[in-house]
């Protein structure tokens, strides 16, 4: 009884600090949302004209085709090639443990750092360019940062590349626990490694896909740093993600009720994705 008191007593503190910064400040925005409050807030309700605003504005369209672009390629890109790479390693390799490091290792660093090195990188100024240029091969270009057609590609590869350790690592556990009597059976039966891969391990990895894709979904749709510090939404508009678009309306542009509406729909999304998956997950923990 005392430990159970005792517990309660110790965690409390952060669970009222949640309750308050967490749960508080998002009904807090989701109240701003439904005022005319611009600068500052502003308490009296006027229903859903920020909503309304949002929906017309040209610049919230271009963040969500820009979001629609980076999701899709960075979510499809990172499941390919954590998959390509946990594949890899389960071939009992040598030194597999290094290898695991190395392609863990950009997800212990900060979208920043990722987007401040990438942002060196893709410069032709002083990045990738520049040394192919000193090499001799002169008539090299690589200037995709620099184009607002092509830049979302460059947020992409530096999103691609921070997070498909974290896949891998994933797979790879998922592979781990593949049933082994079935892969054996299939060898006897003469099965070609590819058909054993393709017919039988990566089907039972359907949790672990399922999994992977909320996490990266829920990543995607709240980029902020990474597009910051590798592109700082430009050229013009041609990086904005609804995160972006978010903090440029709520404290630059000083439409904080159209900023929190955009902050209440990005919620929304992402709830979409993850509750279910979670009430999916509590379902079969309860259900053994």
């Amino acid at each position: 009884m005392r430990a159970h008191l005792l517990a309660r007593l110790l965690i409390s503190p952060s669970a009222l600090l949640i309750l308050v910064c967490v749960y508080g400040y998002i009904a807090f925005t989701f109240y701003l949302s439904f005022t005319p409050s611009t600068l500052l807030p502003q308490y009296e309700l006027t229903g859903g004209a920020s909503y309304k605003r949002l929906v017309g504005l040209e610049n919230w369209s271009v963040a969500l085709s820009n979001l629609w672009v980076f999701a899709s390629l960075y979510i499809g890109f990172a499941l390919v090639l954590g998959l390509g790479l946990a594949i890899l390693i389960d071939q009992k390799i040598r030194a597999e443990s290094a290898f695991r490091s190395i392609f863990l290792y950009p997800m212990a660093l900060s979208f920043i750092v990722t987007g401040t090195a990438w942002k060196w990188l893709l410069d032709p100024g002083v990045g990738l360019e520049r040394s192919v240029h000193m090499f001799g091969w002169t008539s090299f270009s690589f200037s995709w940062i620099k184009d607002s057609e092509l830049a979302i590609y460059c947020v992409v590869i530096a999103a691609v590349w921070q997070t498909s350790g974290f896949v891998m690592a994933m797979f790879l556990a998922g592979l781990r626990g593949v049933d082994s009597e079935q892969v054996n059976a299939a060898r006897v039966d003469g099965a070609k490694t590819w058909q054993i891969y393709l017919r039988i391990i990566i089907p039972q990895l359907g949790p672990v896909f399922v999994s992977a894709f909320v996490i990266l979904c829920h990543m995607a749709v709240k980029s902020y740093d990474l597009v910051i510090a590798l592109t700082n939404g430009g050229p013009g508009r041609s990086t904005w993600l609804p995160s972006v678009f978010m903090y440029q309306y709520t404290f630059t542009r000083n439409e904080m009720a159209v900023g929190a509406a955009s902050a209440v729909l990005m919620l929304i999304a992402i709830g979409v994705v993850v509750l279910p998956y979670l009430y999916n997950e509590m379902n079969k923990a309860k259900h053994g």
